[in-house]
């Protein structure tokens, strides 16, 4: 077996450092836990209702507390109650992490967009951003009003806003995947809005003369190199717009989608009402016809005994007559 060297040079294949590497595995592997258990109440305290957050919040520290872990606990507490816009935007991205998924590839498409293309390109990428952002902020209020929490106007609006932020900015992105938003958050300055996209960065153009070069070989590298990186930002462009297209596809494909799903829903809903009430009407049809049975079937019992008892009586009024007939024969035959 291969042996060690300690920190004196002596082999460390003994007993007492054998158990050693044990108790070291024990307690990274209990760190590693408590990470994730910590990581596990964030994430239960961001996925919870507004007004849930600060009751379990206080409980989920108290109990780190009373488990003997300070930080944790105290990293618990610490913890904001997200707003109701920041709590939609968290409930979007954890409801639909799909359609998340592709927002953020776009966001990523458009901040090199922004580093690359001319204004042109850049107005012609924001209509689409418009759409996707508009598109994702409704369900985010559809959800938090299926949710029990109806967006106001100004929520709603913050929604955009951080939507726009996710686009604009890979640290904001990151964030808002987390689903752990505790505020709104605000687009940077220098991600240009969709009115001032007539100031983006273009490509530099000379103006006026260019200076004569100082010899046709520089001035053929110059034409190349240009060439060359016009060349780039046309074939950036070119995939920034199928990742947006493909995006704005994705999206509307899932709101049809979603739209016949919540359609099929409500026919169901109305056949399995209609199907309720026949089966109510096919009961009490049911009840009426067992009463009138047995109503029947007492009549018939009643019936049965009154023939039982008239037979008995013209069985009697028979033995009775054959016996006054056998007399009044013997009484004719005497007096005859």
């Amino acid at each position: 077996m291969e042996r060690r060297r300690s920190g004196h040079g002596r082999d460390t294949g003994g007993h007492d450092t054998e158990k050693a590497e044990p108790v070291e595995t024990a307690q990274t592997a209990q760190t590693a836990e408590t990470a994730e258990s910590v990581e596990a109440v964030l994430s239960e305290l961001y996925s919870a209702p507004p007004g849930e957050f600060v009751p379990r919040r206080e409980e989920r520290a108290a109990a780190a507390r009373t488990a003997g872990r300070k930080e944790d606990a105290r990293r618990i507490h610490a913890t904001r109650r997200p707003t109701l816009a920041a709590w939609a935007a968290n409930l979007l991205t954890r409801s639909r992490p799909e359609e998340a998924r592709r927002f953020l590839e776009l966001g990523q498409a458009l901040r090199e967009a922004h580093r690359t293309l001319d204004a042109a390109g850049l107005r012609e990428l924001s209509a689409q951003r418009r759409r996707i952002v508009a598109a994702l902020s409704r369900q985010a209020a559809e959800l938090a009003s299926e949710a029990g929490h109806r967006l106001s106007p100004a929520a709603q609006r913050e929604v955009e806003s951080t939507l726009r932020t996710v686009l604009a900015d890979s640290g904001a992105a990151d964030e808002w995947a987390a689903g752990r938003l505790a505020v709104s958050l605000v687009p940077p300055s220098e991600f240009p809005a969709d009115s001032a996209l007539g100031a983006a960065p273009a490509a530099a153009e000379p103006r006026g003369p260019a200076p004569r070069p100082k010899s046709s070989r520089r001035a053929s590298a110059a034409g190349d190199e240009l060439a060359e990186r016009r060349g780039r930002r046309r074939e950036e462009l070119a995939r920034a717009r199928q990742q947006a297209e493909r995006a704005e596809r994705r999206l509307r494909d899932g709101q049809a989608a979603k739209a016949e799903a919540e359609l099929s829903l409500r026919r169901a809903e109305q056949r399995r009402d209609r199907a309720r009430e026949t089966v109510n009407s096919a009961e009490e049809r049911l009840r009426t016809a067992h009463e009138e049975l047995g109503r029947v079937e007492r009549e018939h019992r009643e019936a049965a005994e009154r023939g039982r008892g008239a037979a008995e009586e013209v069985t009697a009024a028979e033995q009775e007559s054959r016996t006054a007939s056998r007399r009044v024969d013997r009484l004719a035959s005497r007096v005859g």
